[in-house]
């Protein structure tokens, strides 16, 4: 299978009825873009092109993108604009939280670009937004879904593991062979390591991660990405369909199925992953409050039988 991007103004394939969602129409969804435009705030679910938004942001469910909308780094699978990013908003974290307060979040995502022109990455940024939330919404839960803090994750991950998030997602994204056309910018084993430091400074904090799944990976390679997640004492798989975001991105080399999907789930569970979400359609944020209930309830009833 080739590796290499598609061909510039090359059309987007027709994707199978499994993977089609309505358009966005309700007042859920009016309402919750009228709220993110007022608060000056920018969410993965328009900027990532996230199939999904329909759905979510009728729920009032939408996962905010803190350090602005502009990314430092251009990953072929990524709808992300790329280029020199703003300085970084002082009222984000607080805005952040309002947000979270208007919508009735009991919990929240929250994300954000790559920062590689920062000091410290942006991984002050999260700390004063999590630090927000904890005053304005004490009783939401959080969940991040940070970049890698190239060179400089040691001490991001123990800043913000010391504010204290109920769960820390950073995604490996695909499998190892791909990463040199997928994530160039991005180093598989140092993704690794962030998770596992994670849980070596909190024991406590829930560790999330995930993968596409489409972009020509076999499947035994996605076998040993679960043990090394796994490995790396890693809580909740997620795995979900690549969907090409325009003629620029890599292709979509397979559309899995959901029979396929099924069988990679009770994969993962087998290998002892507290929670797995595996369906075409799966993205990080995705049902991500059910999730946690889930995940909570499950490490309750590990604890319950040691």
């Amino acid at each position: 299978m080739t590796e290499a991007l598609a061909p510039i103004g090359s059309p987007k394939q027709r994707k199978p009825d499994w993977i089609r969602v309505k358009a966005p129409t309700s007042t859920g969804f009016a309402e919750t873009r009228k709220l993110m435009r007022r608060l000056n705030l920018a969410t993965v679910c328009e900027e990532a092109a996230c199939p999904n938004i329909g759905e979510c942001w009728t729920k009032k469910h939408a996962t905010v993108m803190i350090l602005g909308d502009t990314c430092t780094r251009a990953c072929a699978f990524c709808n992300v604009k790329t280029g020199m990013p703003r300085a970084v908003d002082p009222l984000e974290p607080q805005h952040t939280a309002d947000a979270a307060a208007e919508l009735g979040l009991s919990h929240i995502v929250i994300t954000s670009v790559d920062r590689d022109d920062l000091p410290d990455g942006g991984a002050s940024q999260f700390v004063k937004v999590i630090e927000a939330l904890r005053r304005t919404t004490p009783e939401t839960t959080i969940e991040i879904l940070t970049p890698d803090f190239r060179n400089k994750s040691q001490a991001a991950v123990e800043k913000i593991v010391e504010a204290g998030p109920d769960v820390y997602n950073h995604n490996l994204e695909t499998v190892p062979r791909l990463y040199p056309t997928i994530r160039p910018g991005a180093r598989y084993y140092a993704s690794l390591r962030l998770l596992e430091s994670v849980k070596r400074h909190d024991p406590r904090i829930f560790t999330k991660s995930g993968v596409m799944v489409g972009l020509g990976e076999e499947r035994l390679e996605v076998h040993q990405v679960m043990d090394d997640m796994r490995s790396a004492d890693i809580d909740f798989l997620t795995m979900g369909q690549y969907l090409q975001p325009t003629p620029r991105h890599a292709k979509v080399m397979e559309f899995v199925t959901p029979q396929a999907f099924g069988a990679y789930a009770a994969i993962a569970r087998a290998k002892g992953f507290l929670l797995v979400a595996a369906s075409p359609l799966t993205r990080s944020s995705y049902h991500a409050g059910d999730d946690f209930v889930k995940m909570r309830a499950a490490r309750e009833a590990q604890l319950a039988k040691a």
